[in-house]
């Protein structure tokens, strides 16, 4: 997830564009750590160092179900005494970093990728593709990102898959143009793990029509687990261009993450926009990169994200009306979600 620039606080953007500085490349550290032994002892400590200084939601995740970041310390050093080869070493602090419970946290080796993905893979998907190309069927409009077309009761359907794939101005001037004589708009971002913020604040920013506090932002001071910034406020600004100026249906599921975690946020403080679906799978982190003694990577969060009431959003966001792709439906070849926030459209 990256940052928006034109959504945050001057203090913020300064942060940001350090960060952008400083953090070239995820195997380029952005923090410097102090020499431990390229031992499985030695990158153990380095690790859980690293999380300990740097990490944003230590206090967060201890509140929430009971994280002890110092006996993890203490049960993976004992463990790493019996490590023998370097895919036993990457078990072992993959295993450690998983206790985070963050999907933006990652080891990486030549070898392989850890990976936290328990967020979503927990839960039922309440998404078909085979479903919603019964909806897109095959003549729909392809604008960069998009997709979208005109659903028979006057509907607008709008799919944005990932916000890795961006979407130009004009191109969203021209879907909103061709979209604007329906009666309402369903945004489907299910399946949407995140991406590039600004493709989520720029596309937002079409359905606001007045400077909106849509949440805030901290920044680490210090290496202790509470040093923090004061709460910096996150704006979302009106397109000067076209805007949709009726009303929305979001629809969300688990694995909505990331920048289209913070897409739902923005969303749910415009007042004609509606969440429907499942729980958004969070992340809340902008992440920081560093590196162990053995030249292994490690990406984690480091500068939380909280919505308009100052509540963490790390674990996700709760949908204005929870919904969930019904097995009956699925055989009638209709999806849940969609007809759901097609009756609550009209109503």
């Amino acid at each position: 997830m990256t940052t928006s620039i034109r959504l945050h606080s001057s203090i913020h953007t300064l942060l940001v564009l350090l960060l952008g500085i400083l953090c070239t490349s995820i195997a380029t550290a952005c923090i410097d750590e102090e020499d431990y032994p390229d031992t499985p002892r030695g990158n153990v400590e380095a690790l859980w160092k690293i999380i300990d200084e740097h990490y944003c939601f230590l206090d967060y995740k201890q509140q929430e179900y009971g994280l002890d970041w110092n006996a993890i310390r203490q049960e993976y050093l004992q463990q790493a005494e019996g490590v023998q080869t370097q895919d036993q070493l990457f078990e072992l602090l993959s295993g450690m970093l998983s206790e985070l419970r963050d999907g933006h946290v990652n080891l990486y080796a030549a070898h392989n990728q850890a990976r936290y993905w328990a967020w979503y893979e927990d839960y039922p998907t309440n998404y078909s593709d085979s479903l919603q190309r019964l909806y897109l069927r095959t003549d729909y409009y392809i604008a960069s990102g998009l997709k979208y077309r005109i659903l028979d009761d006057n509907i607008g359907y709008l799919r944005y898959e990932s916000f890795a794939y961006g979407v130009g101005e004009s191109s969203l001037d021209e879907a909103l143009s061709r979209l604007a004589a329906c009666r309402a708009l369903i945004i489907d971002i299910r399946e949407n793990g995140g991406g590039q913020l600004t493709n989520a604040s720029k596309l937002a920013a079409r359905f606001c029509q007045q400077r909106t506090l849509v949440g805030y932002t901290q920044h680490k001071t210090g290496t202790g687990h509470s040093d923090f910034s004061a709460m910096s406020p996150i704006w979302l600004e009106p397109s000067a261009r076209m805007r949709w100026h009726k009303r929305v249906a979001l629809l969300t599921n688990r694995h909505v993450f990331s920048a289209a975690n913070e897409f739902t946020m923005y969303m749910k403080e415009l007042p004609l926009v509606t969440i429907v679906g499942d729980h958004t799978g969070g992340g809340a982190g902008m992440p920081f990169s560093s590196s162990l003694p053995n030249g292994w990577s490690v990406r984690f969060s480091a500068v939380p994200t909280y919505d308009a009431r100052m509540q963490s959003i790390e674990f996700g966001i709760e949908p204005d009306h929870n919904v969930s792709l019904d097995i009956y439906d699925f055989f009638r070849g209709k999806d849940t979600l969609i007809e759901f926030a097609r009756k609550l459209l009209v109503q």
